[in-house]
């Protein structure tokens, strides 16, 4: 792509500094016109047409070609040189310069001077061959151009193309490493059902073993007078068993933090300074149990229970905390 560039800007500067040198040469022969018009005929003899690389250019010489011929009152042998100035002023609707070029062609089609004529004819001629050639380089340059120019889309379609791949490579190394990162969040989470799966069979097992237990009883001391009191007794023990057993109140955090998202422990690192039966009281409130067996939890009538819910959530929402809209979800278990 640079290469093809370099040549275009090669190709474009040679043909600047060529017409810089024609464009002096002109506009030494039109100064010279007016005072000795046969010296400006020969500077514009000079000029090799074919070497021209623009077309105003060439009106330029032709008009002053012409215009010199008739200002030594030669008869030129056809109208085709003042007609190449004819043809551009007019296309290009440059009407002083468009009349100066009808003028110089009545004055060489009007001209009897024959003294000379045979060497003008000769130089004539020659300017006419050149024009040929110019024209004929001329559209060689554009075909060239053009070719370049084609070269140059097509090299940048490629680097565009390029481009695009590159970027749609990089968005496919991005999307790879998202889906990495999805089949790790999906493993896991899937570690995290299996643990919570396992908690949820011990806790399964646990309260249908506290079952087992109440009809064992209920069933040996069925019929007897012993009955309310043994089951009454049973459950006592086994309230007090989760009052008490350090185990159990472990295994309620642990499940309480892994089923809500630490909830607990966010609890306890947010709200330092709770007291031990505040923390109590939002640990059973997590697991969600009703009021009457937290009042037999605690120890504590409904009324009590009721207004130590209501100062703990009061402190939960008196500070801004990370996470105190989880903690006030725990207020809305029934």
């Amino acid at each position: 792509m640079r290469i093809i560039l370099y040549i275009i800007a090669v190709f474009l500067t040679a043909g600047c500094s060529y017409s810089t040198q024609y464009i002096r040469s002109l506009d030494d022969a039109e100064r010279l016109m007016a005072e000795n018009p046969e010296k400006a005929f020969d500077r514009l003899n000079l000029i090799d047409v074919s070497q021209l690389h623009d077309s105003s250019t060439v009106a330029r010489w032709a008009l002053l070609y012409s215009e010199a011929m008739a200002a030594r009152n030669l008869h030129a042998p056809s109208d085709s040189i003042i007609n190449i100035a004819i043809e551009y002023y007019g296309a290009h609707r440059i009407d002083d310069k468009y009349r100066r070029a009808q003028e110089a062609k009545r004055a060489l089609t009007g001209s009897v001077n024959v003294e000379g004529n045979a060497l003008v004819t000769a130089l004539y001629l020659q300017k006419e061959k050149e024009f040929m050639l110019y024209k004929e380089r001329a559209k060689h340059n554009r075909r060239l151009l053009y070719g370049l120019l084609l070269l140059s889309l097509a090299a940048g379609i490629i680097v565009w193309q390029r481009q695009r791949l590159k970027i749609r490579s990089a968005q496919t190394a991005v999307l790879m490493a998202e889906a990495s990162a999805l089949r790790s969040d999906i493993s896991n989470n899937r570690k995290g059902m299996t643990v919570m799966e396992n908690k949820l069979k011990h806790l399964f097992d646990t309260r249908f073993n506290l079952i087992d237990s109440l009809c064992d009883t209920y069933y040996e001391a069925q019929g007897t007078i012993a009955e309310r009191k043994a089951i009454a007794d049973k459950v006592k023990r086994e309230i007090d068993l989760i009052k008490n057993d350090p185990v159990i109140i472990a295994d309620m955090e642990n499940t309480v933090n892994d089923c809500r998202d630490n909830l607990l422990y966010n609890l306890k690192k947010e709200y330092s300074d709770l007291k031990p039966s505040e923390y109590r009281l939002a640990l059973y409130l997590a697991c969600g149990l009703s009021n009457r067996t937290i009042s037999l939890l605690l120890g504590e009538s409904i009324e009590v229970v009721y207004k130590r819910k209501s100062r703990l959530k009061n402190r939960i929402n008196n500070k801004n905390a990370p996470h105190q809209t989880d903690f006030a979800g725990i207020f809305k278990q029934k």
